[in-house]
């Protein structure tokens, strides 16, 4: 016999609201299992198996979720009909019957129930229908509500963190925006609290039994990302410079405002928040050339930044199975191999050693990459031992074409012994580029300071001799930290 299970929803709160039918199948079915005992009606249902322990061990909701519906698909093999109780209604909001409702190996029963949304359109005096109002998971606002202005209805704001974490979300909100606080709709203590967006996290100790009701945002979330797209547009379609531009003339820029957004980030002061701007402005920057890109596709008909923005929320889901499914890693290591080997089944054409490598990348970390692609088919040294004799060895081959004089010679010899050195630092872990970039910014500070010793004694360094200037070089070294 195919295992059975029979889900019951418990209403609002009010034990008035549990419906005759619900009654009946409690008496009737045995084994009785109750997501959670943290519910007014829930004594309706008695000797019944809670699950708040998983609330407890649980890394999650998600994993809150999966591991009920696991349970109750053993109970229902071991007993071949179970009964499962939930809080309101089964078939709003209820994540663990849309797990069962996924499972081929059970039969399911879902009885309708009196849901909370009864007593919270009584509570409001308002018809969602006509009113057009949006049910929002207070866990997902932030994307769920995007570009949405209302009016929303937010459940399983059980906590007063839920309530901060969606006022966080819409920091672009008005503070003084009204909202309405649900709390304990149809019991004798409930309340209506009407109070404003920044103060919604600190009006009530919300719980399960508290939800939030939105009539309007002025600015909804994400409404400056919208805008900002729409801007996109306006400048394609009206400037004459904007209007000219293609994918390909774009490149230089795309390139210029990435290495730009790389400056900000090298200045970037922890403890300095005045340098944050310089980032804010350069990350802009960057984001209006992928914006102009995609607004390029779409005029073509090919594609829009909701397709790109769509793909790569996918892809990194699809890369994250650790977060996102059911696969562990517990290191960074295994996130890369696991990254490696779905990014292998992704794109199965990629049959080279090298396939997918962009060509294009800055030549240290072009480098540096061909030799990680390398070392995977087993082509690599063994240790940092080994590249460390190549330097010495190309070093003296570059002395070698220097000495015969043949240019040809001394391009192919420097880039041997440039690319040992990517070696070294690749079996070191250390990024090539990152290492050279500091140690250039190194050098122009301390050259920086040179002038400045130099300008303090009247000289000019172009008059001043090695020695002399090395003298200066050691003064400097000497007042640094490296």
């Amino acid at each position: 016999m195919t295992p059975h299970i029979t889900v019951v929803g418990l209403g609002p709160g009010n034990p008035s609201r549990v419906t005759s039918e619900t009654l009946d199948a409690i008496t009737a079915i045995a084994h009785r299992y109750i997501r959670t005992a943290n519910h007014p009606s829930a004594h309706l249902v008695p000797n019944a198996t809670s699950f708040d322990h998983h609330y407890e061990s649980s890394a999650s909701f998600d994993d809150v979720y999966e591991a009920i519906a696991s349970d109750l698909i053993d109970a229902a093999t071991q007993y071949e009909h179970i009964l499962y109780a939930v809080p309101g209604s089964p078939l709003v909001l209820e994540r663990t019957v849309t797990l069962l409702r996924e499972k081929t190996n059970v039969r399911l029963s879902v009885l309708p129930a009196v849901s909370f949304l009864d007593d919270v359109w009584r509570a409001l005096s308002i018809d969602p229908i006509e009113n057009g109002v949006r049910l929002i998971d207070g866990h997902t606002f932030a994307t769920s509500a995007a570009n949405d202005g209302g009016p929303m209805l937010v459940a399983h704001t059980h906590a007063n963190w839920v309530l901060s974490d969606i006022k966080l979300a819409g920091d672009d909100v008005d503070p003084s925006t009204e909202v309405i606080l649900l709390h304990h709709l149809g019991l004798d203590d409930e309340r209506i609290l009407h109070t404003t967006w920044s103060e919604m996290d600190r009006t009530i100790d919300a719980d399960h039994l508290t939800s939030l009701y939105i009539p309007q945002l002025r600015d909804p979330v994400g409404g400056e990302l919208v805008a900002f797209h729409e801007f996109a547009r306006v400048l394609r379609e009206q400037c004459p410079w904007d209007k000219e531009q293609t994918h390909q003339s774009l490149v230089r820029y795309l390139i210029e405002e990435t290495y730009e957004v790389v400056d900000a980030l090298m200045h970037l002061d922890p403890d300095d928040p005045a340098t944050d701007d310089a980032l804010i402005e350069e990350l802009g920057d960057l984001l209006y050339q992928i914006e102009f890109h995609a607004t390029i596709a779409e005029q073509e008909g090919r594609f829009t930044i909701t397709d790109v923005a769509r793909n790569v929320r996918e892809k990194l889901t699809r890369r994250h199975p650790h977060i996102f499914g059911h696969v562990v890693a517990n290191s960074s290591g295994e996130v890369v191999t696991n990254w490696e080997e779905i990014k292998k089944a992704e794109k199965p054409e990629r049959t080279g050693p090298f396939d997918g490598v962009v060509e294009g990348a800055p030549s240290l970390a072009y480098a540096q990459k061909v030799q990680s692609k390398a070392k995977r088919i087993g082509f690599d040294w063994p240790s940092v031992n080994g590249p460390l004799q190549k330097i010495d060895e190309e070093s003296r081959e570059v002395q070698r074409a220097i000495t015969d004089g043949d240019s040809d010679e001394m391009f192919a010899e420097l880039g041997d012994l440039l690319f040992a050195v990517v070696n070294v630092a690749r079996h070191l872990d250390i990024d090539a580029e990152s290492a050279l970039r500091a140690a250039t910014q190194k050098f122009r500070g301390r050259v920086e300071e040179v002038q400045k010793l130099a300008s303090q004694q009247g000289r000019d360094m172009k008059d001043m001799s090695l020695a002399e200037l090395d003298q200066l070089w050691d003064t400097v070294k000497k007042g640094s930290s490296h």
